[in-house]
């Protein structure tokens, strides 16, 4: 992995800035802004039917690539204009009736968590969590107990939590599926672009996953992974349109046989161009060395705010480039106005984006630095020291 040919892809660190806010949305290379702009201008003179028309060979490679990222094939990849949608689309494939259960965790995304209450009061589809073992791993044994007992319809796992560096063991959670043949679905908004990522091994029937984090690409973009067994079972989404299925009699269609029959006809192709473009270029880059590298960044900072004195909130066996901590007094606002002052791009979160965690942590919010593969050793010294000396 050359760093130094990854920085000078990357207009976005020329200003000298230390860019570690990668787990909201990162910096594109040059080539994707570069595509996307050559795009649009070649709507700007032919018209976006024309242009699409001339592409079509190389939109679809989008498909390919997607594909190759996370082991899968073409034909299960599916574009979304957000990681949102397309859960959105993978949920409203599965018809769920009154007193349907849906398993998830404590740690899942805000939006899932949302999404599942509103089926609960609209539907009146039941929401379990499983519990965590003390040392904040998933307590399988506890997932066991609960599927027999209730018998769920879905199984909804975020891979890594937008609060915290916890990587949820969602293998093993595949592999309890598969043994008591139960939906499951994988929110891989922060994991995909970090690490390596393979629907094979993680057992999903649906996968999604963002353009604008960790993989690079432009906001406005994801995709969803949607598994054979799906396909073949004729899942499809809600609310379809003629990107989905073919008329066929006038009050009857067929649906298409790809995952395509998840997207909507409409679809932004300078911005598909753009997320191909950044999937391709992590493929180059290899994800089994930014894994490697992103490991090696973030288990440094971790270290180096804890010999500090700073509070990290970040539990578990495995741990991700998203590293999340407050001042000892619990303290955000001294640390922001630090950072800001030296050109660190970050995030902040409150209660209210992680409410169990948070409240189970006993802390109202942290800030969260997410290093990437265009950072520095160097860089993470600098913000080490830079934090240090706020505290003095």
């Amino acid at each position: 992995m050359d760093i130094n040919k990854i920085r000078k892809d990357t207009r976005g660190l020329e200003d000298g800035k230390i860019f570690l806010n990668n787990a909201g949305s990162s910096l594109m290379p040059d080539l994707v802004t570069d595509a996307m702009i050559d795009y649009l201008k070649s709507e700007e003179y032919s018209g976006g039917y024309h242009i699409a028309n001339v592409n079509a060979d190389i939109l679809e490679e989008f498909y390919d690539e997607t594909a190759k990222l996370i082991n899968a094939k073409a034909d299960n990849i599916a574009f979304a204009t957000s990681a949102t949608e397309a859960y959105a689309k993978a949920l409203s494939s599965i018809v769920f009736k009154e007193g349907d259960v849906i398993i998830t965790t404590a740690d899942d995304y805000i939006s899932n968590q949302i999404t599942f209450i509103s089926l609960h009061k609209k539907l009146g589809v039941k929401v379990m969590r499983m519990k965590n073992l003390p040392d904040c791993e998933l307590d399988l044994e506890d997932l066991e107990h609960l599927i027999k007992i209730y018998h769920p319809k879905l199984l909804a796992v975020t891979h890594i939590p937008t609060n915290s560096g916890l990587i949820q063991n969602v293998e093993a959670v595949g592999k309890i599926c598969k043994k008591h043949d139960i939906l499951y679905l994988v929110d891989a908004c922060q994991s995909v672009g970090q690490m390596v990522v393979d629907v094979e091994k993680i057992g999903c029937d649906f996968l999604t996953a963002t353009g604008r984090k960790f993989l690079r690409g432009p906001r406005g973009t994801g995709f969803l992974y949607v598994s054979d067994r799906i396909l073949e079972q004729e899942y499809a989404p809600l609310l379809l349109d003629m990107r989905g299925a073919n008329w066929t009699e006038y009050d009857d269609y067929k649906l298409f046989t790809t995952a395509k029959r998840f997207e909507h006809w409409e679809i932004s192709y300078a911005s598909m161009l753009g997320l191909k473009h950044a999937i391709r270029y992590a493929n180059e880059v290899g994800m089994e060395p930014v894994e490697k590298y992103n490991r090696n960044l973030s288990q440094k900072l971790r270290n180096n705010l804890k010999d500090s004195g700073f509070d990290v909130w970040d539990l578990g066996n495995r741990l991700s480039s998203i590293v999340t901590f407050s001042g000892p007094d619990g303290d955000l606002e001294n640390i922001q106005k630090v950072l800001k002052e030296n050109n660190v791009y970050f995030s902040v979160a409150y209660k209210n984006s992680a409410l169990i965690d948070f409240t189970n942590k006993n802390i109202n919010g942290i800030v969260r630095l997410s290093p990437h593969y265009f950072n520095t050793i160097e860089e993470i010294e600098r913000v080490s020291e830079i934090l240090e000396r706020s505290l003095k």
